[in-house]
């Protein structure tokens, strides 16, 4: 089919205008937490896998981290078994802890892996179990008890917290030019394991890959103000006066606190971005205007 001249000349447009960041992010880490919509929708999905091989073509080195609570939840329930959560924690006992590493580890990775490389990527799947790591910490949860003398302990099982990240196979990956698929399970010193929240091992990932961005997909525009407009090219310290005052809140202020503590251990930006939106990896690399909420170490020169 041949182009009419204007559609030419957009086409020329969209190139020559993502030519500036394709030249700064060259040989850049950019860590990309992928969930929400864009991993169920098939359309969203396939854009997702041709952004991420496009970032590698031009010389970006994209790290996928990746969710699965979804897919968790509905393999669970097939099963019979009901689902439960603690402060938005999936209480994880060993029964489900293998449903986890089955799905996060076998069915979505290898989903993920598949789709990148259909189109024309070479991508490996791990978890953080593969060469040891994702070191992990079980997370406990205390709760005021006007009964008891001390804090009730809470243990919701097999959830962790990222204790320490060897960076050594993704650094071996991404110099094969591979682009490294990862679930967010970990594992402590007795062989444990442990399912992760994804953004925070996405946000811990960044920071030992010394990453130019962290990309959080999410199911909304952004991080939106009291008004409801998004807000975007906030500093670290803007971010921290948002939930000083209860802008940030609810299922955000974690989201968000991943961000902010990326930014604050090195990382040059981080992104909380719509994942409903096609292409929106791109979107927020290549253009000025982005599709959700920037977070930056230094003021806008």
């Amino acid at each position: 089919m041949t182009l009419s001249n204007a559609s030419a000349m957009n086409v020329a447009t969209v190139l020559t205008k993502a030519l500036p960041y394709i030249q700064k992010f060259t040989n850049k880490t950019i860590v990309i937490k992928y969930g929400g919509n864009a991993m169920v929708d098939d359309d969203l999905k396939t854009s997702f896998a041709r952004d991420v091989v496009l970032m590698k073509l031009v010389g970006m080195n994209p790290v996928v981290v990746h969710g699965g609570g979804p897919q968790i939840g509905d393999l669970l329930k097939r099963l019979g078994k009901e689902s439960e959560f603690f402060q938005g924690m999936r209480v994880t006992d060993k029964e489900t802890m293998n449903v986890v590493e089955m799905v996060l580890g076998g069915l979505v990775n290898k989903e993920i892996v598949s789709l990148i490389n259909h189109q024309g990527g070479k991508a490996i799947g791990l978890t953080g179990k593969d060469g040891d790591m994702i070191r992990a910490r079980q997370l406990t949860f205390t709760r005021d008890n006007p009964e008891m003398t001390a804090p009730e302990i809470i243990d919701i099982g097999h959830v962790g917290r990222v204790e320490s990240i060897d960076k050594s196979v993704i650094d071996h990956l991404l110099h094969g030019d591979f682009i490294p698929v990862i679930a967010p399970i970990g594992v402590d010193a007795d062989g444990c394991s442990y399912n992760i929240n994804a953004d925070l091992v996405a946000g811990k990932v960044a920071q030992v890959l010394d990453a130019e961005k962290l990309i959080l997909l999410t199911n909304t525009p952004g991080l939106l103000n009291k008004a409801g407009d998004l807000l975007t090219g906030l500093t670290a310290q803007e971010v921290d006066d948002l939930i000083a005052d209860g802008t940030i809140h609810g299922g955000m202020l974690p989201k968000i606190q991943c961000a902010l503590d990326a930014v604050q251990s090195g990382v040059n930006s981080a992104h909380i971005i719509d994942g409903r939106v096609q292409h929106a990896v791109l979107l927020e690399t290549f253009t000025d205007e982005g599709v959700g909420t920037w977070i930056h170490r230094r003021p806008a020169s």
